[in-house]
């Protein structure tokens, strides 16, 4: 860190100032360490070809996008990247430093949520030029030195950036995921995610995130994260990470204790709303939550780590669970208890996130039926006006987002495409984005449902209605419909009528 940097930053004397400045001089290390060729015959640059899925047009995938990131090699003649680097590729090949062959990958391990992959080479003697870094065994601190190695958009040879580390909490990830992550103002630019962070000569993380509003704030993956999902991998099989799903609220306003008769000395974070409703769920709503394992609690419902360090409570969960149940202390009605709670990986949502697949579709006649998803909702999220007349008009893409699904709605049942034209639909505004309620009176539970019901539907009307508060009901004749959709396909280039799982469904008619 420069003397200039630092001035800009503060506001102090003279002289303090340059002794900060002479401090922290002497804690940096060197533009790159006394290794630094073996560092960087460990990081790759990584090829994709993408082809993700189109939640609008369910029948195909989306054009085909290149794209590139970094990668570290890691033990077991492995490659470690960020998922997203990854995700959806139907090609990925790896080339190291200042070499032109390119090798080809295979994707062995993703997670998605805490945004990890693992990929394995077609031509494993790479690994005989190309050795795997050693990874630090404990967390960076705050203002520890550190540089981002990496492969940035803007040039085709390895890029090394230096900066110190800034700040560390256990946040949210992606698709309810949550876990500890780094930040750092070492400048990383797209095309640096899956890059190893390097203190020393170990790596303390992986590169994967920035700001794009703000200068220099980049976020890394700590090595703790990165070795449970390695061992979760192992089996060949993600499983995700234990998590406590229960709300919980800070027990910092005085009132707040007054009236749970909690004496100033105890200190704990409150049970808001318990995950589980059986009665024979071990936690309820007021508990207060004092230890997770032996760690205790303070009254914003954060844990110490270390000295100078505290993370959300959650955080202990990934250390102290055991056979799917972490243990905590609580009190209840003045009375001390130790309960067992039971965790869990991904938390199941009726409006779910496609974890890396391609969408499940069926068509009927002209319209065009799928599962309501995170990346379905995209067209909602990205804009206010269109979120506000969704919520207005109490359509449950708004309203049920963030419910768990059930026996009545496994999931929601939207029309995912705009009608494809056809004198059938005539004088019926477009139903896209609509949540279908109910086939002829049935209500529907999920697409598999939705499907069996017109399979096995006799009547000769359709009549189909919508989960909202204003709209229509519409109402189409079964067996023109049924005859007019293999013209519709062939008019729209369509292959199939509907997704293997879905036909699978339709094909179970009986003659």
């Amino acid at each position: 860190m420069t003397l200039l940097r630092i001035a800009a930053a503060a506001l102090l004397a003279a002289s303090a100032l340059a002794a900060q400045a002479q401090d922290l001089d002497a804690k940096a290390p060197p533009t790159k360490p006394a290794n630094s060729s073996s560092i960087e015959k460990s990081v790759v640059k990584i090829f994709t070809t993408m082809r993700r899925p189109d939640p609008y047009r369910p029948w195909t995938k989306a054009t085909p996008q290149e794209a590139t990131g970094s990668g570290v090699v890691i033990e077991g003649k492995r490659i470690l990247t960020n998922a997203h680097v990854v995700g959806y590729a139907s090609q990925v090949q790896v080339q190291a430093s200042e070499e032109g062959d390119k090798v080809g990958a295979t994707v062995v391990a993703i997670a998605r949520g805490i945004d990890l992959a693992v990929l394995k080479l077609d031509d494993e003697s790479f690994f005989d030029e190309h050795p795997a870094l050693k990874r630090a065994s404990v967390l960076p601190d705050v203002r520890d030195a550190v540089l981002a190695y990496g492969y940035p958009m803007g040039g085709n040879s390895l890029s090394i950036t230096k900066g110190i580390v800034s700040r560390v909490e256990f946040v949210p990830y992606f698709y309810g995921a949550s876990g500890l992550r780094v930040q750092i103002d070492a400048p990383i630019n797209p095309g640096n995610s899956g890059g190893p962070i390097v203190a020393g000569e170990r790596m303390v993380g992986l590169a994967f995130s920035i700001v794009a509003s703000a200068n220099n704030i980049g976020y890394v993956i700590p090595n703790e994260e990165v070795e449970l999902f390695l061992r979760d991998v192992a089996d060949g099989r993600y499983d995700g990470k234990p998590q406590l799903r229960d709300d919980t609220q800070t027990l910092e306003n005085p009132v707040l204790r007054q009236y749970l008769k909690i004496d100033k000395s105890v200190r704990g974070v409150v049970v808001h709303r318990p995950t589980g409703s059986d009665p024979a769920y071990p936690l309820r709503e007021w508990d207060l939550i004092t230890r997770i394992g032996d760690f205790p609690v303070d009254d914003q419902g954060m844990v110490k780590l270390g000295p100078n360090l505290r993370v959300r409570f959650q955080y202990r969960v990934q250390q102290v669970a055991k056979d799917g149940k972490v243990p905590l202390t609580i009190i209840r009605d003045g009375k001390t208890l130790q309960v067992q709670v039971p965790v869990a990986g991904k938390r199941p949502l009726l409006i779910p996130d496609l974890d890396g697949g391609y969408p499940s579709y069926f068509i009927y006649g002209p319209i065009v039926f799928s599962r309501a998803t995170e990346e379905y909702l995209s067209f909602i999220s990205a804009n206010a006006s269109t979120l506000n007349a969704y919520g207005f008009n109490g359509s449950p893409l708004v309203t049920r987002r963030g419910e768990a699904p059930s026996s009545r709605h496994e999931e929601l049942v939207v029309v995912s495409s705009p009608f494809f034209p056809h004198k059938l639909v005539a004088g019926y505004s477009n139903r896209f984005g609509s949540v279908v309620e109910s086939v002829n009176g049935v209500p529907v539970r999920s697409l598999r449902h939705l499907v069996a019901l017109l399979r096995d539907l006799k009547d000769e009307l359709v009549v189909l209605r919508f989960d909202q508060r204003e709209g229509e009901t519409m109402v189409l004749p079964r067996k023109t419909l049924v005859e007019a959709t293999e013209d519709i396909l062939s008019d729209n280039g369509i292959r199939s009528q509907g997704s293997p799982d879905m036909m699978a469904v339709w094909n179970g008619k009986t003659s």
